[in-house]
Parts: structure tokens; C-alpha cells; sequence
């Protein structure tokens, strides 16, 4: 499989490591500090697929930019999903294929999966619990919170109906769902989740210990998307 990477960052860099081992070739690079390629100048002739880790304010134009290119697109970047519904539109239109995921990492989704899950069994008991997250990342993590807590936040939002809203601090009413977020020298990236009563405390975390998870969940995605069309993200490659 031929893959162009959009972003040559430490993701970009094990995605690359990583293909090569798998037997993909890496058939570009656009990365504005190392190179001086664009989206635009592939196409799907040579191009099977592209997969993109960048920044929050460049990720909708490469998306963009991908599919208007007929390039199948695995977008990892974090912070841009208030253009999402843009970008689904610009898929449908150009019936092109986008996947998307907070966090590519097999063990994160399972997470999410179980998360959900304990969620709505806890509802049963909102009585006697209250519910918050904590995330930490490296340092020079640009978003917070992050992504993936978001889309854990979301997860519990669904199923536990005595939280109505998400606050990235303490909660200050018993309806907001406290997301916490610490910034820690390299971390990978940690997330809590805990249900506390005044008799016990239940926490859900998952802990990454390298960015190879998330690398290999890209690839994952990436072979599984040449030949769909439409909008995707980890439950439909998992069968969650």
C-alpha cells in the first residue's frame, strides 16, 4: 500500500517506522518544516491512502484537501471537530472516504467501549455516585482537554443523564462533568475516569506507555479504508 503521510511529527515518524515494517511504502511527505511537497500533488494513481497528524488549525484544509484530491483519508489530529460536520458534507459530495478517531490506539477504544458501558449501569445508582475525569499528556500537547476525553466525556454524557456538560476544571454544579487536564513532562497520554460514593470508589483508566498503539491503530485504519466510501472512525473498524 502507498501512503502519504500529511505531518512528519513523532506520530508521522512511527506511522513511517511502523509501515515499512508492515510492507507499505511511504509514497510522500507533506510536512511544512521537512518538506516542500503538497496534498495536490498526489493522486490516487499514486496514492492508496493518506493519513494525517498535524495541528488543529491545518487539519480541516488537509482533510479538505485530501478528499477534493479523491485520497482516502485517516485523520488523527485533535481539536478541529467543529469543522467535522464540514467535513463530512465535503466526503459526501465528493463521495470520497474520511476516518476519524480522537485516538487510534485499539486499547483506548476498548476503553471508550467500556466506558459507555459502565456509564449506564452506574446511571442505575446516580444517587449515590458522582463522576469525573482526569487526563494527563506531555507538555507539548497544543489541545486540552484532549480528544480522546472528550470523546470518554461524551461516552459518559450519553449514558449518565445527572451530568449534562462537560467543564475543563472542577465542577462547580453537580450537573457538570469535571474534565481535568495536566500537562507533564513526556507522557503519552493517561485517562481516568472515576465513580466516587461515600462508601467506595470505582475508576476506569487506561494508561499509554508509547505512541507505537496509536501508530498501529493508523495502519489499521489506512488498510481497512481504500475502497469505501463515506465517514468512519474505530467502532466500525472494531466492530464495537
Amino acid at each position: 500500500m502507498k501512503i502519504l503521510l500529511i505531518g512528519y511529527g513523532k506520530m508521522g515518524q512511527t506511522i513511517a517506522g511502523l509501515a515499512a515494517s508492515r510492507g507499505h511504502e511511504i509514497a510522500g511527505i507533506v510536512d511544512h518544516q521537512t518538506s516542500s511537497q503538497r496534498i495536490e500533488d498526489f493522486t490516487p494513481g499514486q496514492v492508496d491512502v493518506a493519513i494525517e497528524f498535524t495541528h488543529p488549525e491545518a487539519a480541516y484544509a488537509n482533510v479538505a484537501a485530501c478528499l477534493r484530491q479523491g485520497l482516502p483519508v485517516v485523520c488523527g489530529s485533535t481539536g478541529w471537530l467543529h469543522h467535522f460536520e464540514e467535513a463530512s458534507q465535503l466526503a459526501q459530495e465528493t463521495n470520497g472516504a474520511l476516518f476519524y478517531a480522537s485516538n487510534y490506539s485499539v486499547g483506548v477504544n476498548l476503553f471508550f467501549h467500556f466506558n459507555e458501558y459502565i456509564a449506564a449501569k452506574m446511571n442505575q445508582f446516580a444517587a449515590g455516585y458522582d463522576v469525573e475525569m482526569t487526563e494527563i499528556h506531555h507538555i507539548h500537547k497544543v489541545d486540552q482537554p484532549s480528544g480522546t476525553a472528550l470523546t470518554a466525556a461524551e461516552g459518559i454524557l450519553a449514558n449518565f443523564p445527572a451530568k449534562t456538560a462537560w467543564r475543563n476544571a472542577p465542577a462547580e454544579a453537580p450537573h457538570e462533568l469535571a474534565v481535568l487536564s495536566e500537562r507533564r513532562g513526556e507522557v503519552v497520554g493517561t485517562h481516568e475516569v472515576r465513580y466516587v460514593s461515600s462508601a467506595d470508589t470505582i475508576e476506569l483508566r487506561h494508561e499509554a506507555h508509547s505512541r507505537e498503539g496509536f501508530a498501529l491503530g493508523a495502519l489499521l485504519a489506512a488498510e481497512w479504508l481504500p475502497g469505501r466510501h463515506g465517514v468512519f472512525g474505530m467502532k466500525e473498524l472494531l466492530g464495537l
